[in-house]
């Protein structure tokens, strides 16, 4: 298999000869990792639950963790799931991965489409499967959504879409998501949503694809899943808690596969997930932090605030150099978006013209670095 490297290798080989200024105290802003310390509650059920290591989890994850699971998919989205319409999951990225190889394996030439910019692991995951790659364009033309073309669309087996983005920050309307689902059914392909930055928003909530398939008919979800993970709600991606839900057949047969995957989550992990996917008081706390960052960039950068995530897609002139200032002059490191896009079938980058900013940190440092971004951009 021929991987590309992943985006944080290709900026650490960007940056590898330049020697940062000293002046400044180091800022990272590349990574979509919080930089909040998990909530002590979660924190202290885990170690309560320290005893369980002694035994072997199930691969269908503990009752409490899918009943808390269940419980925030229907507290959140109004969906009330059935037991065999959701899988817990080792987090979100090994679903993401191992699911289109199940689900492409019998399929002669297999083709997935995924948005793009991506996630780096959609793209491991149609090498992997050894599936054909068809790129969902996302630029400043259509405001970031995907485009759709229902010709390259019906010849797709997985569509794989992430509302909202990592990382324009863009969101689908339940109307928009709806189209996808209308579109799954009449073209027969499996459509998936990452939804994993689904409770970092900023104002109005942001609907789920379940929500949509509800609404446009499909009520078994039939060809319709979800992936959503507690790594940024609760700013515990050590938990490494995640979920897959939607059509109970797909779900039947990879709930099998599972089995041999080995990839359950130990029980102290799924004991501290529970708790933390049942309460959400810590989550509204989260999510004042990252609109208070935002506004914060509104007023340095000029920015709008986007509608969710906590990234700003930031278009510059000539970001690798200007990746490489920023680190050299000011000691921030910040993603260059080509990074996180690849050329389309016109030879076009949709991420060339941009960074992406993490804007993960408290709000002092976050000021501090976004200070020093403006002065390098003027």
């Amino acid at each position: 298999m021929n991987f590309e490297p992943y985006p944080f290798e290709k900026l650490n080989d960007l940056l590898k000869d330049i020697t940062p200024n000293k002046n400044y105290a180091p800022s990272a802003l590349t990574i979509g990792e919080p930089q909040f310390e998990t909530p002590a509650f979660i924190q202290n059920t885990l170690a309560d639950n320290a005893h369980l290591l002694k035994k072997y989890p199930m691969t269908a994850g503990e009752t409490n963790l899918r009943e808390a699971q269940r419980g925030f998919v229907k507290k959140r989205f109004g969906v009330e799931l059935k037991d065999e319409e959701i899988i817990p999951t080792f987090g979100t990225r090994e679903v993401l991965f191992n699911f289109p190889q199940f689900l492409l394996f019998d399929i002669e030439n297999p083709t997935m489409a995924f948005t793009n910019p991506f996630y780096q692991i959609y793209e491991g995951a149609a090498i992997a499967s050894k599936a054909k790659m068809l790129l969902i364009n996302m630029d400043e033309s259509n405001n970031f959504k995907p485009e759709i073309d229902e010709n390259e669309l019906s010849k797709c087996d997985l569509v794989i879409i992430n509302f909202p983005n990592n990382p324009t920050s863009s969101v689908l309307t339940l109307k928009e998501l709806a189209e996808w689902v209308k579109l799954s059914m009449k073209h027969n392909f499996v459509l998936l949503n990452d939804e994993c930055y689904s409770e970092i928003y900023t104002d109005e909530k942001i609907p789920s694809l379940l929500e949509a398939s509800m609404y446009a008919g499909n009520h078994n979800f039939k060809n319709i899943l979800v992936v959503n993970s507690i790594s940024k709600r609760s700013s515990a991606p050590g938990l490494r808690s995640g979920f897959i839900a939607g059509d109970k057949m797909i779900l039947k047969e990879y709930m099998k596969y599972r089995t041999y995957v080995g990839c359950a989550a130990p029980l102290p992990l799924q004991s501290a997930a529970s708790v933390a996917w049942r309460e959400e008081i810590h989550v509204e706390a989260a999510r004042k932090i990252y609109k208070k960052n935002f506004a914060l960039a509104k007023e340095i950068l000029g920015t709008e605030i986007p509608a969710a995530t906590f990234y700003l897609w930031l278009k510059v002139e000539n970001p690798l150099e200007f990746t490489k200032k920023l680190y050299e002059e000011y000691n921030v490191k910040v993603l260059p978006g080509e990074y996180l896009a690849r050329e389309d079938a016109k030879g076009e980058n949709p991420g060339k013209d941009f960074i992406r900013i993490a804007l993960v940190e408290d709000e002092e440092k976050t000021r501090s670095a976004l200070i020093r971004i403006k002065e390098c951009l003027a």
